[in-house]
Protein backbone atom coordinates (compact mmCIF):
# COMPACT_ATOMS: atom_id res chain seq x y z
CA UNK A 1 0.00 0.00 0.00
CA UNK A 2 2.50 2.42 0.95
CA UNK A 3 1.88 5.16 2.89
CA UNK A 4 -1.99 5.23 3.01
CA UNK A 5 -1.75 9.18 3.47
CA UNK A 6 -0.18 9.59 -0.06
CA UNK A 7 -1.40 8.48 -3.49
CA UNK A 8 -0.85 5.27 -3.17
CA UNK A 9 -4.28 4.14 -2.63
CA UNK A 10 -5.99 6.16 -5.16
CA UNK A 11 -3.55 4.95 -7.78
CA UNK A 12 -4.18 1.65 -7.03
CA UNK A 13 -8.17 2.18 -6.78
CA UNK A 14 -7.46 3.51 -10.61
CA UNK A 15 -5.30 0.56 -11.64
CA UNK A 16 -7.69 -1.41 -10.72
CA UNK A 17 -10.53 0.58 -12.41
CA UNK A 18 -8.77 0.71 -15.76
CA UNK A 19 -7.41 -3.23 -15.28
CA UNK A 20 -9.52 -4.40 -18.45
CA UNK A 21 -8.60 -1.77 -20.65
CA UNK A 22 -4.90 -1.70 -19.33
CA UNK A 23 -4.55 -5.47 -20.02
CA UNK A 24 -2.86 -5.82 -16.87
CA UNK A 25 -2.73 -8.85 -14.26
CA UNK A 26 -4.56 -9.92 -11.72
CA UNK A 27 -2.90 -8.76 -8.39
CA UNK A 28 -3.88 -7.93 -4.67
CA UNK A 29 -3.11 -5.29 -2.04
CA UNK A 30 -1.16 -5.65 1.32
CA UNK A 31 -2.85 -2.73 2.96
CA UNK A 32 -5.66 -1.44 5.05
CA UNK A 33 -8.99 -2.36 3.64
CA UNK A 34 -10.96 0.60 5.21
CA UNK A 35 -8.40 2.82 3.79
CA UNK A 36 -8.65 2.00 0.15
CA UNK A 37 -12.86 1.96 0.81
CA UNK A 38 -12.67 5.44 2.38
CA UNK A 39 -10.64 6.69 -0.74
CA UNK A 40 -12.72 5.42 -3.08
CA UNK A 41 -15.75 7.22 -1.64
CA UNK A 42 -14.30 9.79 -0.96
CA UNK A 43 -12.78 10.55 -4.76
CA UNK A 44 -15.99 9.34 -6.24
CA UNK A 45 -14.97 6.17 -7.88
CA UNK A 46 -16.86 2.95 -8.67
CA UNK A 47 -14.19 0.53 -7.12
CA UNK A 48 -15.75 -2.06 -4.52
CA UNK A 49 -12.84 -3.01 -2.19
CA UNK A 50 -12.77 -6.65 -0.68
CA UNK A 51 -10.47 -7.48 2.94
CA UNK A 52 -9.21 -11.06 2.17
CA UNK A 53 -6.89 -13.42 4.82
CA UNK A 54 -4.45 -14.35 2.22
CA UNK A 55 -3.31 -14.33 -1.44
CA UNK A 56 -5.20 -17.41 -1.89
CA UNK A 57 -8.64 -16.17 -2.10
CA UNK A 58 -7.42 -12.79 -4.56
CA UNK A 59 -7.99 -14.55 -8.24
CA UNK A 60 -11.88 -15.28 -7.24
CA UNK A 61 -12.10 -11.72 -6.53
CA UNK A 62 -10.61 -9.48 -8.50
CA UNK A 63 -12.45 -9.66 -11.15
CA UNK A 64 -15.62 -8.18 -9.18
CA UNK A 65 -13.23 -6.23 -6.51
CA UNK A 66 -10.23 -5.03 -5.75
CA UNK A 67 -8.64 -7.45 -3.11
CA UNK A 68 -6.95 -6.21 0.37
CA UNK A 69 -5.02 -9.01 2.14
CA UNK A 70 -6.46 -7.02 5.30
CA UNK A 71 -4.04 -5.45 7.90
CA UNK A 72 -5.37 -2.73 9.87
CA UNK A 73 -3.71 0.69 10.68
CA UNK A 74 -3.80 1.88 14.43
CA UNK A 75 -4.47 5.35 13.01
CA UNK A 76 -6.94 6.50 10.39
CA UNK A 77 -5.71 8.00 7.63
CA UNK A 78 -5.83 11.86 6.77
CA UNK A 79 -4.93 12.18 3.31
CA UNK A 80 -1.98 14.15 2.58
CA UNK A 81 -1.11 14.09 6.95
CA UNK A 82 1.66 11.17 7.26
CA UNK A 83 1.52 9.67 10.89
CA UNK A 84 4.75 7.92 12.64
CA UNK A 85 1.81 6.00 13.98
CA UNK A 86 1.04 3.61 11.01
CA UNK A 87 4.87 3.45 10.13
CA UNK A 88 5.18 -0.32 11.32
CA UNK A 89 1.93 -1.39 9.67
CA UNK A 90 3.74 0.34 6.48
CA UNK A 91 6.60 -1.45 6.73
CA UNK A 92 4.83 -4.89 8.14
CA UNK A 93 3.21 -4.45 4.31
CA UNK A 94 6.37 -4.45 2.47
CA UNK A 95 7.40 -7.45 4.11
CA UNK A 96 4.16 -9.52 4.08
CA UNK A 97 4.09 -8.91 0.57
CA UNK A 98 7.86 -9.81 -0.05
CA UNK A 99 7.62 -12.93 2.42
CA UNK A 100 4.72 -13.97 -0.07
CA UNK A 101 6.99 -13.69 -3.42
CA UNK A 102 9.20 -15.29 -1.61
CA UNK A 103 7.32 -18.40 -0.96
CA UNK A 104 5.87 -18.11 -4.25
CA UNK A 105 2.50 -17.08 -3.66
CA UNK A 106 2.88 -14.42 -6.04
CA UNK A 107 5.37 -13.75 -9.29
CA UNK A 108 6.06 -10.06 -8.52
CA UNK A 109 5.71 -7.36 -5.73
CA UNK A 110 4.72 -4.09 -6.79
CA UNK A 111 5.48 -1.20 -3.97
CA UNK A 112 3.97 1.88 -3.60
CA UNK A 113 5.71 5.31 -2.72
CA UNK A 114 6.88 5.57 0.91
CA UNK A 115 8.63 8.29 3.29
CA UNK A 116 11.48 7.79 4.34
CA UNK A 117 11.32 9.82 7.34
CA UNK A 118 7.60 8.85 8.50
CA UNK A 119 8.99 4.90 8.12
CA UNK A 120 12.26 5.75 10.28
CA UNK A 121 10.01 6.69 12.98
CA UNK A 122 9.39 2.87 13.52
CA UNK A 123 13.08 2.56 14.08
CA UNK A 124 13.74 1.81 10.29
CA UNK A 125 17.39 1.18 9.90
CA UNK A 126 17.62 1.23 6.06
CA UNK A 127 17.93 4.38 3.43
CA UNK A 128 14.52 2.81 1.56
CA UNK A 129 12.84 0.23 0.02
CA UNK A 130 15.69 -1.60 -1.64
CA UNK A 131 17.86 -2.09 1.01
CA UNK A 132 14.71 -3.36 2.82
CA UNK A 133 14.27 -5.99 0.30
CA UNK A 134 17.41 -7.21 -0.26
CA UNK A 135 17.47 -7.34 3.68
CA UNK A 136 14.45 -9.35 3.39
CA UNK A 137 15.78 -11.63 0.80
CA UNK A 138 19.10 -12.35 2.65
CA UNK A 139 16.60 -13.62 5.67
CA UNK A 140 14.84 -15.68 4.11
CA UNK A 141 17.12 -17.24 1.37
CA UNK A 142 20.27 -17.10 3.45
CA UNK A 143 22.80 -15.31 1.34
CA UNK A 144 24.00 -11.57 0.82
CA UNK A 145 22.12 -9.85 -2.41
CA UNK A 146 23.49 -6.81 -3.73
CA UNK A 147 20.30 -4.65 -5.42
CA UNK A 148 20.93 -2.19 -8.23
CA UNK A 149 17.96 0.16 -8.94
CA UNK A 150 17.44 0.55 -12.17
CA UNK A 151 14.58 3.67 -13.83
CA UNK A 152 13.21 2.07 -17.16
CA UNK A 153 10.80 3.13 -19.90
CA UNK A 154 10.07 2.39 -22.97
CA UNK A 155 12.53 5.08 -24.64
CA UNK A 156 15.59 4.44 -21.96
CA UNK A 157 16.77 2.39 -19.32
CA UNK A 158 19.04 4.01 -17.05
CA UNK A 159 21.06 2.91 -13.51
CA UNK A 160 22.30 5.24 -11.18
CA UNK A 161 26.29 3.50 -9.70
CA UNK A 162 25.37 5.98 -6.67
CA UNK A 163 21.75 6.41 -5.30
CA UNK A 164 20.93 8.45 -2.51
CA UNK A 165 24.04 10.16 -1.06
CA UNK A 166 25.21 14.18 -1.46
CA UNK A 167 26.31 14.98 -4.89
CA UNK A 168 29.96 16.02 -2.71
CA UNK A 169 30.21 12.55 -1.22
CA UNK A 170 29.89 10.80 -5.19
CA UNK A 171 33.51 10.79 -6.35
CA UNK A 172 34.98 9.07 -3.42
CA UNK A 173 32.21 6.88 -3.71
CA UNK A 174 33.13 5.40 -7.62
CA UNK A 175 35.43 2.50 -7.46
CA UNK A 176 36.31 0.04 -9.69
CA UNK A 177 34.65 -2.93 -7.48
CA UNK A 178 31.21 -0.51 -7.49
CA UNK A 179 31.83 -0.48 -11.31
CA UNK A 180 32.26 -3.96 -11.93
CA UNK A 181 29.84 -4.92 -9.69
CA UNK A 182 27.09 -2.58 -11.16
CA UNK A 183 27.67 -3.32 -14.98
CA UNK A 184 27.93 -7.25 -14.26
CA UNK A 185 24.18 -7.07 -12.52
CA UNK A 186 23.30 -5.22 -14.80
CA UNK A 187 23.84 -7.06 -18.07
CA UNK A 188 22.64 -10.36 -16.25
CA UNK A 189 19.49 -8.57 -16.33
CA UNK A 190 19.10 -7.28 -19.30
CA UNK A 191 19.57 -10.94 -20.77
CA UNK A 192 17.68 -12.71 -17.71
CA UNK A 193 14.55 -9.74 -17.64
CA UNK A 194 14.48 -8.07 -20.45
CA UNK A 195 15.27 -10.55 -23.03
CA UNK A 196 18.38 -9.07 -24.62
CA UNK A 197 20.63 -11.65 -26.72
CA UNK A 198 23.34 -9.16 -26.08
CA UNK A 199 23.16 -6.04 -24.04
CA UNK A 200 25.30 -3.37 -24.89
CA UNK A 201 26.17 -0.90 -21.69
CA UNK A 202 26.79 2.52 -22.06
CA UNK A 203 28.95 4.20 -19.10
CA UNK A 204 28.53 7.90 -18.15
CA UNK A 205 31.52 10.12 -17.42
CA UNK A 206 31.18 11.86 -14.09
CA UNK A 207 32.50 15.43 -15.27
CA UNK A 208 31.90 17.41 -17.86
CA UNK A 209 32.93 16.17 -21.11
CA UNK A 210 33.96 13.39 -19.46
CA UNK A 211 36.65 14.93 -18.01
CA UNK A 212 38.74 16.07 -21.23
CA UNK A 213 41.44 14.43 -20.90
CA UNK A 214 41.65 15.03 -17.59
CA UNK A 215 41.86 18.97 -17.57
CA UNK A 216 38.38 18.44 -15.53
CA UNK A 217 38.65 15.77 -13.68
CA UNK A 218 40.71 12.65 -13.38
CA UNK A 219 37.77 9.95 -12.50
CA UNK A 220 37.87 9.10 -15.53
CA UNK A 221 41.48 7.95 -16.87
CA UNK A 222 41.93 6.37 -12.68
CA UNK A 223 38.74 4.60 -12.42
CA UNK A 224 35.69 4.56 -14.71
CA UNK A 225 38.00 3.84 -18.03
CA UNK A 226 40.30 1.15 -16.43
CA UNK A 227 37.14 -0.29 -15.57
CA UNK A 228 35.22 -0.29 -18.62
CA UNK A 229 38.48 -1.59 -20.28
CA UNK A 230 38.52 -4.71 -17.94
CA UNK A 231 35.03 -5.17 -18.46
CA UNK A 232 35.70 -5.42 -22.28
CA UNK A 233 38.22 -7.57 -21.98
CA UNK A 234 35.79 -9.83 -20.29
CA UNK A 235 33.50 -9.98 -23.45
CA UNK A 236 30.95 -7.42 -22.15
CA UNK A 237 29.82 -4.98 -25.14
CA UNK A 238 30.52 -1.39 -22.71
CA UNK A 239 31.43 1.78 -24.23
CA UNK A 240 32.68 4.72 -22.50
CA UNK A 241 33.24 7.02 -20.61
CA UNK A 242 30.88 9.05 -22.27
CA UNK A 243 30.05 13.09 -21.63
CA UNK A 244 26.44 12.89 -20.35
CA UNK A 245 25.09 15.85 -22.16
CA UNK A 246 25.56 13.90 -25.35
CA UNK A 247 24.12 10.65 -24.53
CA UNK A 248 20.39 10.71 -23.89
CA UNK A 249 19.24 12.20 -27.39
CA UNK A 250 17.21 10.13 -29.40
CA UNK A 251 20.14 8.93 -31.92
CA UNK A 252 22.53 8.01 -29.32
CA UNK A 253 19.63 6.07 -26.96
CA UNK A 254 19.89 3.80 -30.14
CA UNK A 255 23.03 2.76 -29.77
CA UNK A 256 23.04 0.82 -26.20
CA UNK A 257 20.20 -0.86 -24.00
CA UNK A 258 21.00 0.63 -20.71
CA UNK A 259 23.05 3.75 -19.44
CA UNK A 260 25.09 3.21 -15.82
CA UNK A 261 24.72 7.08 -14.71
CA UNK A 262 27.53 8.01 -11.93
CA UNK A 263 24.96 9.81 -9.86
CA UNK A 264 21.34 10.15 -8.95
CA UNK A 265 20.12 13.10 -10.99
CA UNK A 266 22.45 11.94 -13.80
CA UNK A 267 20.36 8.97 -14.26
CA UNK A 268 16.99 10.33 -13.21
CA UNK A 269 16.66 13.47 -14.93
CA UNK A 270 16.67 12.16 -18.83
CA UNK A 271 14.47 9.19 -17.68
CA UNK A 272 11.91 11.99 -16.21
CA UNK A 273 12.15 14.44 -18.86
CA UNK A 274 11.76 11.32 -21.84
CA UNK A 275 8.81 9.68 -19.83
CA UNK A 276 8.01 11.40 -16.54
CA UNK A 277 4.98 9.31 -16.02
CA UNK A 278 5.78 6.34 -18.03
CA UNK A 279 9.04 5.46 -15.77
CA UNK A 280 9.42 2.32 -13.66
CA UNK A 281 11.56 1.87 -10.15
CA UNK A 282 12.66 -2.25 -11.02
CA UNK A 283 15.33 -3.65 -8.81
CA UNK A 284 17.94 -5.54 -10.19
CA UNK A 285 19.84 -8.39 -8.50
CA UNK A 286 17.02 -9.87 -6.03
CA UNK A 287 16.16 -13.37 -5.75
CA UNK A 288 12.47 -12.07 -6.73
CA UNK A 289 10.77 -9.44 -8.87
CA UNK A 290 9.80 -5.68 -7.65
CA UNK A 291 9.06 -2.72 -9.65
CA UNK A 292 7.63 0.58 -8.26
CA UNK A 293 6.17 3.57 -10.31
CA UNK A 294 8.99 6.12 -10.38
CA UNK A 295 7.79 8.90 -7.88
CA UNK A 296 7.05 9.77 -4.92
CA UNK A 297 4.14 9.77 -2.11
CA UNK A 298 2.79 13.35 -3.33
CA UNK A 299 0.97 14.21 -0.12
CA UNK A 300 0.56 17.65 -1.92
CA UNK A 301 -2.44 16.31 -3.92
CA UNK A 302 -3.66 12.97 -1.85
CA UNK A 303 -7.24 12.52 -2.73
CA UNK A 304 -7.16 15.65 -4.63
CA UNK A 305 -8.51 13.21 -7.94
CA UNK A 306 -5.12 14.50 -9.92
CA UNK A 307 -2.75 11.07 -9.67
CA UNK A 308 -2.07 9.59 -12.58
CA UNK A 309 -1.71 5.90 -11.74
CA UNK A 310 0.51 5.60 -15.21
CA UNK A 311 3.55 5.08 -13.51
CA UNK A 312 2.12 2.18 -11.29
CA UNK A 313 -0.20 0.92 -14.46
CA UNK A 314 3.30 0.70 -15.83
CA UNK A 315 5.04 -1.25 -12.92
CA UNK A 316 2.68 -3.47 -13.13
CA UNK A 317 2.78 -4.62 -16.80
CA UNK A 318 6.98 -4.72 -16.61
CA UNK A 319 6.91 -6.52 -13.59
CA UNK A 320 4.29 -9.26 -15.35
CA UNK A 321 6.77 -9.02 -18.38
CA UNK A 322 10.01 -9.90 -16.05
CA UNK A 323 8.44 -12.38 -14.61
CA UNK A 324 7.21 -14.10 -17.61
CA UNK A 325 10.38 -13.79 -19.22
CA UNK A 326 12.04 -15.67 -15.87
CA UNK A 327 9.84 -18.46 -16.14
CA UNK A 328 10.64 -18.97 -19.73
CA UNK A 329 14.28 -19.16 -19.05
CA UNK A 330 14.40 -20.82 -15.86
CA UNK A 331 14.63 -24.67 -15.49
CA UNK A 332 11.78 -26.24 -13.99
Amino acid sequence: MGDPAGIGPEITLRAWADRSECGLAPFAVFGDAETFTERARHLGLNVPVQAIASLQEAASVFAKALPVVHRPLPVRVRPGVPDGANAAAIIGAISAATDAVLRGEATAVVTNPIAKHVVKSADFPFPGHTEFLAALAERYKGRHFRPVMMLASKQLRVVPLTVHCALAEVPKMITRPLIFETVRITYNALKRDFGIATPRIAIAGLNPHAGEEGTMGREEIDIIGPAIADLRAEGLLVTGPHSADTLFHAAARRSYDAVIAMYHDQALIPLKTIGFDEGVNVTLGLPFVRTSPDHGTAFDIAAAGRASATSLIEAMRMASTIAAERAATTPQ
